[in-house]
């Protein structure tokens, strides 16, 4: 029986040079860039667990010749901060490349004071700060300090990618090569791993050191999936099935499934899952799940993300139970958060087109003297407060982004769309 190393194979396959990164083309192109610039700023890796985030901040160090110190959100306090960025502000010899480099895992755990402390280190010029987070930065990250990091977006590993991190595994690693590994199937390795190449990799090494016999393993889709159950505790609100339970949730919610969403809330709840990180969930889905066939969804998560951070557990369960089965319950539709996505895709190609003069602001002599705002026209000052003019950009017809659902309420603003458009086309047919 030959010994399962100490150390994971994920640690022992982790990337050494920046080309040896797998994926993230996008990230790795504005990393290049900076390295061959010689200006390395603040920045903030978001994305998914398991995509290169640590990987890649001690990679640029190691290749920009810089010191690293690394800290975890989770169980670093305000002194092991301080203490480590005023360490990493001192002048070093191995200072080559320039200013150290300050890792933060999971940033966006840092409390206010915390990231505080942070900012004002990056301020001064004492460090470069490079912060990972699985959350959205904007929401969870101080914006002052966030306006000073340049963020860099990963995303999971598409399936080509993780074939290429498995095959690079069974070829190069030491403990791998004792073994004869035929792979029959792959597609539960993949599928489980969720773009996630820890998660790959360390399934891999469950599967051969499980399964293994006289030296071979014939991978296939069965074995994996049934060492994985085995295996795989049954939350892990550090990674392994946050994502996997939260989806299931979302998706639970979205299509109505009262007792499912319960379960899986349930779920993440008895894993110890911040309650504030499901309340939030609930806001989004509330826009982009519901939107306006129920416009008052938004206003119950809303408050309920307020009541949650306020109250904290045990009682916010109460709180979120109550949010997840209004919402489950209500009507849904997605028309809103389409017709943004349309709108988008549109100014991406007609992004330069001037504000008509009418429609424009004269805070100025010389604006008023130009006709800013002279022939706008002033809704109130009309009967029903709607009165024809344009408000497209000059010679530009805008399509239709918002097609409202079948939902109640988005009929009624249907009804309303085409009583407006009459007012502005009124010798028009409709077709």
């Amino acid at each position: 029986m030959v010994q399962v190393p100490d150390v994971p194979l994920a640690e022992r396959m982790r990337p050494k040079k920046i080309a040896e990164i797998a994926g993230q083309a996008a990230a790795i192109g504005n990393l290049h860039h900076m390295l061959q610039s010689g200006m390395l700023p603040s920045i903030i890796f978001w994305g998914p667990p398991g995509v290169g985030k640590t990987t890649l901040a001690k990679v640029l160090a190691e290749e920009s010749g810089r010191r690293f110190f690394a800290l975890n959100a989770v169980s670093s306090g305000v002194k092991e901060v301080r203490e480590t960025l005023e360490k990493a502000a001192k002048p070093h010899i191995l200072d080559k490349g320039g200013k150290a480099i300050v890792f933060i895992d999971e940033i966006h755990r840092f409390n206010k004071g915390q990231q505080d402390s942070l900012l004002s280190a990056v301020e001064k010029g004492d460090c470069t700060l490079i912060g990972a987070t699985t959350e959205n930065p904007s929401f969870e990250v101080n914006p002052a300090l966030l306006s000073r990091c340049q963020v860099l977006v990963l995303e999971a590993l598409s399936a080509d990618e993780l074939r290429s991190v498995y095959h690079q595994a069974l070829e190069k690693d030491p403990w791998l090569n004792n073994f004869e590994v035929k792979v029959l199937e792959d597609e539960a390795l993949l599928a489980l791993s969720g773009g996630d190449a820890r998660k790959l990799l360390n399934y891999l090494e469950w599967t051969v050191a499980t399964h293994q016999k006289e030296g071979k393993v014939s991978l296939s889709n069965a074995l994996v999936q049934e060492t994985i159950k085995q295996r795989v505790p049954r939350y892990d609100k550090g990674g392994e099935m946050h994502y996997d339970i939260i989806s299931a949730f979302i998706k639970s919610v979205r299509g109505g499934a009262v007792n499912a969403a319960l379960y899986w809330m349930a779920r993440m709840i008895h894993g110890g899952e911040d309650p504030v990180f499901i309340a939030r969930r609930l806001v989004i889905l509330a826009s982009e799940d519901i939107g306006l066939a129920n416009p008052t969804a938004l206003a119950v998560a809303s408050a309920g993300f307020d009541a949650v951070r306020q109250i904290g557990m045990p009682e916010a369960r109460i709180i979120l139970a109550q949010v997840c089965v209004y919402l489950t319950s209500s009507p849904k539709s997605n028309a809103s958060y389409l017709a943004m996505d349309q709108a988008l895709d549109f100014v991406r190609n007609h992004a330069d087109a001037p504000v008509p003069l009418h429609l424009r602001n004269a805070p100025t002599k010389l604006m008023k003297e130009l006709g800013y705002g002279d022939a706008y026209l002033y809704p109130h000052n009309y009967p029903q407060h709607v009165v024809a003019q344009s408000y497209n950009p000059e010679g530009l017809k805008l399509p239709d982004f918002f097609v409202p659902g079948d939902s109640q309420r988005e009929q009624e603003i249907q009804r309303w769309l085409e009583w407006r458009k009459k007012i502005d086309h009124p010798g028009e047919k409709e077709t």
